[in-house]
């Protein structure tokens, strides 16, 4: 899958400050609701799925990449999010990864109930993909959201 199709550029957020994961995902799915890309009145109860699904096991991968996710009903396809972050230090915010650093690089995916295996294969490329280091200096240190969308596409 090319994450410049999952990720349309008006889903990136590019600097984001957040105190948390929480503050973090619920700016995602805030702004994935204003742009349209879930239905008029789904996004509370979308942020509960993520939330819940947060709660039970943290999301964070490693090299400062998170993926909150849930499976959810009500939506037809995919719908993703890109946040890349600046906390409060600067360096992204804790979002208990398994090699303990801070998430700079958050995905948020909702993903169709009734697609199970799309989401675990959604979840393994972007996995695969953003381990790519060159992709992720990219991003980092990406200025624009063009620039950020655009690193998307080293991934294909």
């Amino acid at each position: 899958m090319r994450l410049q199709e999952l990720i349309p550029p008006e889903h990136v957020l590019l600097g984001l400050e957040a105190r948390d994961k929480w503050e973090v995902i619920d700016r995602l799915v805030h702004h994935l609701e204003a742009c349209g890309a879930v239905p008029v009145g789904q996004g509370k109860t979308f942020h509960e799925a993520v939330l819940a699904r947060e709660r039970s096991m943290s999301t964070g991968m490693e090299r400062g990449i998170a993926i909150p996710h849930a499976a959810v009903d009500g939506l037809e396809r995919v719908v993703a999010g890109l946040a890349i972050l600046r906390g409060p230090s600067g360096e992204g915010v804790p979002f208990a990864s398994i090699d303990a650093s801070p998430a700079w690089l958050v995905v948020l995916l909702l993903i169709p109930r009734a697609h199970k295996l799309l989401h675990i294969r959604t979840l393994a490329d972007l996995a695969r993909h953003l381990g790519n280091e060159d992709v992720r200096r990219l991003l980092r240190s990406a200025q624009t959201t063009s620039e950020a969308w655009n690193a998307l596409a080293r991934t294909a």
